[in-house]
């Protein structure tokens, strides 16, 4: 009886150890209770406190294969206790994430770009998480500083599964007509100086009297009008925001090609009337990018099409070699029947450009939401972007001034300082526009802002535009829609060039005429058909 006594009374301490062992454990896997104090995000969950022991996050950034470890990384570490192993290939990223999609073979964190059909393939595969219980557990600063745009990135299921990057509007201009500010002066001087805009006859004009005036510069044949051919985009978008243009014509509630436009013909004739007048290079359509910047560069050229930051490489040389007002600066041409303030020439997505992800092989989702918290917080945003205070940037009477030094390293060698720094190399969960004190959270590309910039901003902002409600309507990857969309896409490039270097005006609109019907040989009523299902179902959720 004794020895049954005694072998109980061994069970009951057994297992009592056992409880508070498992109790203590537990305790000790939460995060710790270091840093800022968080408010509680609902009656039903518990905002964790940022936990510090060492942890490694392997990290697929598409942007970058450097090490993690200059002074901002360190300084990132040292916050948060988080070291970053990056994992980014030599070749092609995209090919990459197939292989790992494919493989399973996954990083605890993915950086995709946000409109690539990778993202929907990572969903659907299960590899990548639900991140709204993550958010609403370790994520306070996520939750306030990304606002409505978490509602408006959710998936089709009606749950976020990443963060935007480089998120939210900034009436920052994009396309412009870009001339070169000391000939404007000579030949509209009363336009100079920006804040009025050119029609369309008086660019018309302005090239015509560049020629005129100036057949050769420095012994080679000038050229009015040029444009980078292997930025498609850039070109068209430029022509498109002259008309007010959008990425899709939206007629009866539904979405339809953009060339369906009325106005996109209009455009076309305009396009080849300029280049049948001999005022728009012949080689726009063959240009490679190095071309293009070369030919700018000699000072041969009087304007091109484009974003104003395009032509940096470009104007650096021709400032050098010729003086301030020898760059191109962007302007306005508004075309007829057009309400200046409807023109469109800066097409932007508030959702940003990249998403970022937590995989399914992540072991420490809870660690690394609250890694994410920190970078997405204005305190992370301002360590990513400008550095370290007292070392990079000071705070005086509430604002934060960034060092003289600092500055110019920046614009000595942005590119070396970047890597030597790590200030704006990281850039990740970033949020466009300014914090909570005025000054912007990018540092070195908004807070001193050079005369091309100030003319772009003065000329182009409030043709801003948001377009991320008609971001990603594409089809699925591998549908017979998919497939008609690439064929119509190849169909409309090759007949508007064609149409645009037409030797008549009558054969321009023949071909603009036969490419509608080719499109819809092609099926482009099915494309449109899923471009609107998508666009009234994301009309729907974000309501």
């Amino acid at each position: 009886m004794n020895a049954k006594k005694w072998m109980l009374s061994m069970l009951t301490a057994v297992m009592m150890i056992s409880v508070i062992s498992a109790c203590s454990s537990n305790s000790s896997n939460k995060p710790s209770n270091m840093g800022k104090s968080n408010t509680e995000t609902g009656s039903n969950s518990e905002t964790k406190e940022p936990g510090t022991d060492p942890i490694t996050i392997t990290f697929f950034d598409k942007n970058t294969g450097d090490k993690f470890d200059n002074a901002i990384a360190k300084e990132i570490t040292k916050r948060t206790g988080v070291t970053i192993e990056i994992q980014q290939p030599t070749g092609n990223p995209t090919e990459k994430l197939n292989l790992m999609l494919a493989s399973d073979d996954l990083p605890d964190m993915i950086m995709f770009d946000r409109s690539s059909d990778l993202v929907a393939k990572y969903i659907e595969a299960g590899s990548i998480i639900p991140l709204d219980d993550l958010i609403k557990q370790y994520g306070p600063d996520v939750t306030e500083m990304y606002g409505d745009v978490l509602n408006k990135t959710r998936y089709k299921d009606g749950k976020n599964y990443y963060l935007s990057n480089w998120y939210g509007l900034e009436h920052e201009p994009v396309f412009g007509f870009n001339m070169r500010k000391d000939i404007v002066k000579e030949l509209a001087p009363d336009k100079a100086e920006g804040g009025v805009p050119f029609t369309q006859s008086e660019f018309k004009q302005l090239l015509t009297d560049f020629k005129a005036k100036y057949p050769q510069i420095d012994g080679k044949d000038s050229i009015a009008l040029t444009m980078d051919g292997e930025n498609w985009g850039g070109t068209l978008g430029t022509f498109k925001g002259m008309f007010g243009l959008n990425g899709y014509y939206e007629h009866d509630d539904k979405l339809q090609y953009d060339v369906k436009d009325p106005k996109y013909k209009d455009m076309i004739l305009y396009m080849n009337d300029l280049y049948r007048s001999g005022l728009m290079d012949k080689e726009w359509a063959i240009n490679k990018r190095q071309v293009w910047e070369q030919k700018i560069a000699t000072g041969t050229i009087f304007s091109s099409t484009g974003a104003y930051w395009d032509l940096g490489n470009s104007n650096t040389i021709l400032k050098k070699d010729k003086g301030e007002e020898s760059q191109l600066f962007a302007y306005k041409v508004v075309a007829d029947g057009v309400d200046p303030a409807k023109t469109t020439y800066g097409g932007r997505s508030s959702l940003g450009w990249d998403a970022i992800a937590i995989t399914k092989k992540n072991k420490n989702p809870e660690r690394t939401m609250q890694f994410i918290n920190f970078l997405a917080s204005e305190e992370g945003q301002y360590l990513l972007m400008w550095g370290i205070e007292g070392t990079h940037w000071d705070m005086k009477d509430g604002k934060h001034v960034p060092r003289p030094e600092t500055l110019q390293a920046f614009k000595d060698d942005w590119a070396a300082y970047t890597k030597e720094t790590g200030i704006r190399k990281w850039t990740w969960f970033i949020k466009n526009g300014p914090g909570t004190d005025g000054t912007p959270y990018d540092l070195p590309g908004r807070y001193e802002r050079a005369p091309v910039d100030q003319m772009a901003i003065k000329n182009l902002s409030d043709t801003v535009f948001d377009t991320a409600i008609y971001d990603g309507l594409s089809p699925q990857g591998g549908t017979p829609e998919a497939l008609s969309e690439q064929k119509i896409s190849d169909i409309m490039k090759q007949a508007i060039t064609k149409a645009i270097m037409a030797p008549s005006a009558d054969e321009a609109s023949s071909i603009f005429d036969k490419m509608l019907s080719d499109m819809k040989g092609a099926g482009d009523d099915k494309v449109e058909a899923v471009y609107s299902s998508n666009y009234a179902a994301r009309k729907q959720l974000w309501n």
